[in-house]
This record gives structure tokens, C-alpha cells and sequence, in this order.
């Protein structure tokens, strides 16, 4: 085998092992640069909004249970 090839087939092989870690450091940097505060803002936003869907249920279950109780007094007394 040339040395010539042997030399150019290592160097492109190196050359390609760089380029392939650059690429994937670059894109994980990407994915991982997302603001925190913005996300951070998200989950807040998300989270009080959670807590008013459940004070809203809990006020509709309340609502429910005085309902079945006048319904239950009402055909207790026919």
C-alpha cells in the first residue's frame, strides 16, 4: 500500500472525527441555550393557571355536593 494514501486516508479520517465533534458540540449547545428565565416564566405562568382550574374545581364540586344534598332533603320529605 502507498504511504501517500495511507497518510491522506488518516488525515481525512481526523479531519472528519473534528468536523463530526464540532457538529455535535455546536448542536448541544443549541439545544441547551434555551433562556432559562423564559422557561423559567413558562412554568410559573402554567402553574398559576393550574391553581385556578383547581379552584374552580373544587368550587364545582362544593357547588355539586349542596345540589345532591337539597336534591336528597327534597325527595326525603315526599
Amino acid at each position: 500500500m502507498d504511504p501517500d494514501l495511507v497518510l491522506i486516508a488518516v488525515a481525512v479520517i481526523s479531519v472528519t472525527g473534528i468536523v463530526a465533534r464540532t457538529i455535535v458540540k455546536i448542536t448541544s449547545a443549541r439545544l441547551s441555550a434555551r433562556p432559562p428565565d423564559e422557561l423559567t416564566a413558562r412554568v410559573e405562568e402554567l402553574e398559576s393557571h393550574m391553581h385556578g382550574l383547581q379552584q374552580e374545581l373544587a368550587e364545582t364540586q362544593e357547588r355539586l355536593d349542596f345540589a345532591e344534598r337539597l336534591l336528597a332533603k327534597g325527595s326525603g320529605q315526599t
